[in-house]
C-alpha cells in the first residue's frame, strides 16, 4: 500500500471512530507501528487530525464519542484481558454496579460465573450478558434507552438510583487523566455515570491505554474517588501513557495492568516504568466516599501490594431503595 493510501485509511478510520490506537491502525493497514506513527505525524502536520500517545483522535482537543459497533472491535484484546483482571476482584454475593461501555460489557460475562451476585446497571449489553447467568440477580435502572450505547439515560435513570449503597462500581468511559480523572463526551451518560459512582463504596475504573491521557468533554469521576484503575500495559514505546499511570498512582489510585511484565494479572505500574524508581508507600483516603468506619490506608502501588481482605468494604446485602 502506498503511504497516500494508507493515510487515507488512517484518516478514514480516525473520522469513523473518534480515537483509534497505533496497534489498530498498524493491524487494519497491515504495517509496522513505527511507519503507521510516520503517518500519523505527517496527517497531523496538515491539520486533519491530532495526536495521542499511542493513537490519533479527532482534531481540536476533545474526541467525540463512538457508535457501539465502531467501538466494539477496537483494542478488543485489551478489553478481554481488563475484563478477566477486574473479575477477579468481585466476590462471591456482593452487591455491585456496572456501567455502560464495551469493556464493561466484557466484564459482564465473566461475571455469569459469580453465584449469589447482585448488578445494578443502566446497560442493556450489560443485563443481556447476565439474563441467563444462574443465581445472579440484576436489577435495571429506569430511563430513556440511548441507542449509540444501549444504556438507559436521563433522570428516570438517575433518580431510580438513588439511596442505592453497594461495595463497588465498576465503569468505564471515553478518557482518564490524572489531572481531570474520568470523562466522557455525552452529558446524559456523564449524569448516570456519577450516580452510579455516587452509590458506590469503591471505584474502579476499566479503561485501555488508548484512553490514558485522553480528555473528553464532561467529567464522570474525579481522580480522588478512583479507587482502583484497571488497564493493559501500553506498548514499550509510549513513554505518555506510562507518565499518566504513573501520576494517577501518585494521587492514590491503584493500578491493576493486565498482563505486566514480570507478573501477569498483577496489580503494579508496568516494569518499565519502575527502572529508575524507588519503591514507595502511596496513602489512600478511605473516608473520601463517605464509609462509615473507614481510616486512612496504605497499599504499595509499585510494589503490588494490596491492602488485606479485612480492609475491603462490606457486603451490601440491603438493596433497598427510599
Amino acid at each position: 500500500m502506498f503511504a497516500a493510501e494508507r493515510r487515507q485509511l488512517i484518516l478514514e478510520m480516525v473520522r469513523a471512530n473518534g480515537a483509534v490506537s497505533l496497534r489498530e491502525l498498524a493491524r487494519v493497514v497491515q504495517t509496522s507501528e513505527v511507519t503507521v506513527r510516520r503517518d500519523v505525524r505527517a496527517l497531523e502536520a496538515e491539520g486533519l487530525l491530532d495526536r495521542r500517545h499511542g493513537g490519533a483522535v479527532l482534531p481540536g482537543g476533545f474526541t467525540r464519542e463512538s457508535g457501539f459497533p465502531q467501538k466494539s472491535h477496537l483494542a478488543t484484546a485489551e478489553k478481554t484481558a481488563i475484563a478477566d483482571l477486574a473479575a477477579g476482584l468481585v466476590e462471591e454475593g456482593e452487591a455491585i454496579v456496572v456501567g455502560a461501555g464495551t469493556t464493561t460489557q466484557e466484564l459482564a460475562r465473566r461475571l455469569a460465573r459469580v453465584p449469589g451476585l447482585t448488578v445494578v446497571t443502566n446497560s442493556l449489553l450489560v443485563a443481556q450478558a447476565l439474563a441467563h447467568a444462574n443465581r445472579v440477580e440484576v436489577v435495571m435502572t429506569g430511563g430513556t434507552l440511548r441507542g449509540s450505547n444501549y444504556a438507559l439515560v436521563g433522570s428516570g435513570a438517575e433518580q431510580s438510583l438513588q439511596g442505592l449503597r453497594v461495595s463497588r462500581a465498576f465503569i468505564s468511559g471515553s478518557g482518564l487523566t490524572a489531572e481531570r480523572g474520568l470523562s466522557t463526551s455525552n452529558m446524559l451518560s456523564a449524569s448516570v455515570d456519577r450516580a452510579l459512582v455516587q452509590a458506590a463504596a469503591e471505584v474502579v475504573v476499566l479503561a485501555d491505554h488508548t484512553k490514558l491521557g485522553t480528555d473528553t468533554m464532561f467529567q464522570t469521576v474525579p481522580t480522588d474517588l478512583i479507587t482502583r484503575l484497571v488497564t493493559d500495559e501500553p506498548p514499550a514505546h509510549d513513554d505518555r501513557a506510562g507518565t499518566e499511570l504513573q501520576a494517577l498512582a501518585d494521587q492514590g489510585v491503584q493500578i491493576a495492568v493486565a498482563g505486566a511484565s514480570g507478573s501477569p494479572g498483577g496489580d503494579q505500574v508496568p516494569a518499565r516504568q519502575q527502572q529508575h524508581q524507588q519503591r514507595r508507600d502511596v496513602a489512600l483516603p478511605g473516608p473520601r466516599r463517605g464509609v462509615p468506619g473507614s481510616g486512612l490506608r496504605s497499599a504499595s502501588v509499585l510494589g503490588g501490594e494490596q491492602p488485606t481482605g479485612t480492609e475491603q468494604r462490606g457486603r451490601v446485602a440491603d438493596m433497598r431503595r427510599r
